[in-house]
């Protein structure tokens, strides 16, 4: 497989304006990190394009930026953010109930993962015409399964279509990243799935604006059946609205009968306390 800075920024810019225009379309900040995923993956080839520059020229400072940077994306940032996009657009209450498993599963790793970025030193290096990133800590058995969890499965809890092939894809992607060389999975896989998140653009537009309609109804729903509470600004405001009502029809009543009321309260019997 051969990646170049010449693919890493062809995609993240390609990912830039996608990610743009996917972010315009969200209705409401629930909505807001899943639409963000296309940008944010734009950045992470975008630091990986610099990378590869960094490499080529022998950059040591912008090189140690992006190697844990990418780092930060790739081990911390995704396990954790793709469960919680998925669970915030998620309606049913069971669904969300197992995607906030994955969750906790995503921060477990994403947690475990940044404890190594911190006290070890990464490094990168330029392998078969790719970029290893050498973290051998995701690479153990219950590591992985976490992440791949957190980042894939959690995609199949969803109730949304176009969520669910993405981690169906995801997936299958990863397995085959691996088949292509275990010293280059984080790249590869990164960038595979780089691509495939343009499928977050047609969750919020086009052919896939049917996946939507359910959350939205749940939303319309639990506006009606919820009952609202008044408030002491609604109860001051209906007090004044009362008194302006009685002041108009002073106003426009007959001179001969605010003079009957005005007698008829002038006799009756005052109330002391």
């Amino acid at each position: 497989m051969c990646f170049s800075a010449t693919a890493s920024f062809t995609a993240a810019t390609l990912l830039g304006v996608v990610g743009v225009l996917t972010l315009r379309k969200a209705r409401g900040l629930r909505e807001l990190p899943l639409a963000a995923v296309p940008l944010l993956f734009g950045l992470q080839q975008l630091t990986e394009g610099v990378l590869w520059l960094s490499l080529r020229h022998h950059w040591p400072g912008p090189q140690t930026f992006s190697i844990y940077l990418y780092s930060l994306f790739s081990h911390v940032l995704w396990p954790v953010l793709v469960p919680l996009a998925i669970l915030l657009v998620e309606p049913g209450r069971q669904r969300r109930n197992a995607l906030r498993v994955f969750l906790v599963a995503g921060l477990s790793v994403a947690s475990y993962l940044l404890y190594f970025i911190i006290k070890f030193p990464v490094t990168a290096h330029v392998h078969n015409r790719s970029i290893s990133y050498d973290s051998t800590h995701l690479f153990l058995a219950g590591v992985l399964i976490l992440y791949l969890s957190a980042t894939c499965v959690s995609g199949l809890f969803s109730s949304h279509r176009c969520i669910n092939i993405f981690g169906a894809l995801a997936f299958l992607l990863a397995i085959a990243a691996y088949e292509v060389s275990v010293t280059t999975f984080v790249s590869v896989w990164c960038f595979y799935a780089a691509v495939l998140s343009l499928l977050i653009y047609l969750h919020f537009s086009g052919p896939m604006q049917a996946c939507r309609a359910e959350l939205v109804r749940s939303r319309d729903r639990r506006a009606v059946l919820t009952p609202r509470t008044p408030t002491s600004r609604d109860t001051t405001g209906h007090v004044a609205a009362v008194q302006g009502l009685s002041a108009v029809r002073d106003l426009i009543a007959p001179r001969s009968l605010r003079s009957s009321r005005c007698r008829d309260e002038a006799a009756a019997p005052s109330v002391t306390r």
